[in-house]
């Protein structure tokens, strides 16, 4: 007779290393999404853009998720999860180079046309993995071993954020108070100057992605399926269309508008600091307060998951905070508001590892198509920031027309355009309450 210690001590020894492979994977991913951050405000500058404009380097990465999601499920439905990872990073390498010919020639649509690329690799890498990692094990712990996935994602992050703050925010003040005084030749050489700092470190990005593309096709990595639908009393599936879980859809919505919250929160902060006056300098680190929250609270969904709480009233808490720090945000000012968009961590931190199981649960061989439809829900990243952008530019531009001082319009306009969080967090609040319940209170 077996021990069941003793079979719970194999499990955990023969998931250990998938798990290792794929937050590594996690790691890659979470580095090469945070670096806009710095990209923002350095594609504002060296491309002279609006406020709008220049979140469409969010919009390049993300909505690359709706054009390769459904095309990266039959991929990886063809080929499996291992390779499919592995073309993910060789194509994430491809897009890097595409900023060398986009440097020299300084031209915004080609570093937009290399983000989509990286965009598409990471779409074939996120389809792979995130389900992969949802079914390694019990679905009531899924959020746990997904909150170590968001550990990895979001130290990578801090340190891309982090890196590349360094390399390509140093100086920028300096550098833009020149532009407004120099003659157009000089400013042309400055500009160009400045975009020439993002070849090597992407060159150095390209050659990394590609070998480890090659060698995750060696990766020890167990081949896994999700569960079957449950079956009638008949015997047969229940199911015969994807149409038919209503809580899958609403999953999707909900992942939709948390990307798009997310990516507020991390790609706007730096900007929202330098709006308020601090200098490019300082505020280059403000992205890692955000991810570092996020981080703090990965742990302490690792420990509390499933164990002291359930997924669902993670998602509950995580939307209620949401909520509460969009107020704190909107009626703070200076650092106070800067430290409440990156209390957004901590609100947004276990609303990915809470939905992906919620959604996928009772799927079965639906769960491939599933994990592609969520993947094309990483495009709030996409529309939900330019949609912030464009409120931004649009209160400013009458608050000028009021007649107030353009520093203090900026400031102003910054801080009201994260209002457009609230409904966001609205809908993961019903989620989380009774949207994943939709069509499986039945069974339940």
């Amino acid at each position: 007779m077996s021990n069941p210690l003793n079979a719970t001590f194999k499990q955990k020894n023969t998931t250990l290393i998938p798990i290792l492979i794929i937050a590594g994977l996690f790691f890659i991913f979470g580095f090469v999404t945070w670096i806009n951050g710095a990209l923002i405000p350095f594609m504002k500058t060296i491309n002279e853009l609006t406020t709008a404009q220049s979140y469409l380097v969010a919009s390049a990465s993300y909505i690359s998720f709706v054009a390769m999601a459904l095309p990266a499920s039959y991929i990886i439905n063809k080929i499996g999860y291992r390779k499919g990872m592995s073309l993910g990073l060789i194509v994430m390498a491809i897009g890097a180079l595409v900023f060398v010919p986009a440097a020299e020639a300084r031209t915004y649509w080609v570093f937009l046309t290399g983000i989509f690329i990286q965009g598409m690799g990471m779409t074939l890498l996120q389809t792979a993995s995130n389900p992969y990692i949802t079914i390694l094990g019990p679905i009531e712990s899924a959020a746990k071993r997904i909150a170590i996935m968001g550990i990895a994602n979001k130290v990578a992050g801090a340190l891309g954020s982090l890196i590349f703050g360094a390399i390509l925010l140093s100086g920028i003040d300096e550098i833009k108070e020149k532009l407004n005084t120099v003659g157009d030749a000089e400013k042309l050489q400055l500009l160009d100057t400045m975009a020439d700092s993002v070849v090597a470190p992407y060159i150095v990005m390209a050659i990394v992605l590609f070998v480890l593309g090659v060698l995750i096709r060696r990766a020890p990595l167990p081949h896994v399926e999700a569960d079957p639908i449950e079956e009638g009393k008949d015997g047969e599936t229940n199911k015969t269309s994807i149409f038919q879980f209503p809580h899958l859809w609403l999953g999707v919505l909900t992942l939709f508008v948390y990307v798009g919250a997310e990516v507020i929160a991390g790609d706007t902060i730096i900007a929202y600091g330098i709006s308020l006056g601090f200098p490019a300098a300082d505020a280059k680190f403000f992205t890692t307060f955000t991810l570092l929250a996020m981080v703090a609270t990965y742990g302490l969904g690792i420990f509390l998951i499933p164990r002291y709480i359930n997924q669902a009233f993670a998602l509950k808490a995580s939307a209620v905070l949401g909520i509460v720090f969009t107020f704190c945000i909107v009626f703070t000012s200076g650092f106070t508001s800067v430290l409440f968009v990156a209390a957004l961590g901590i609100a947004n931190a276990l609303v990915w590892p809470a939905v992906w199981p919620l959604t996928l649960k009772g799927l079965g061989k639906f769960t491939k198509t599933a994990s592609a439809l969520l993947i094309m829900a990483i495009s709030g990243g996409a529309i939900i920031p330019p949609l912030y952008g464009k409120f931004v530019d649009g209160n400013k531009a009458d608050l000028i027309a009021k007649g107030m001082n353009e520093v203090l319009a900026s400031a102003q306009a910054t801080t009201s355009g994260y209002w457009i969080l609230l409904p966001c967090y609205l809908i993961i609040l019903y989620y989380a309450f009774a949207g994943h319940k939709l069509g499986l209170k039945k069974n339940n």
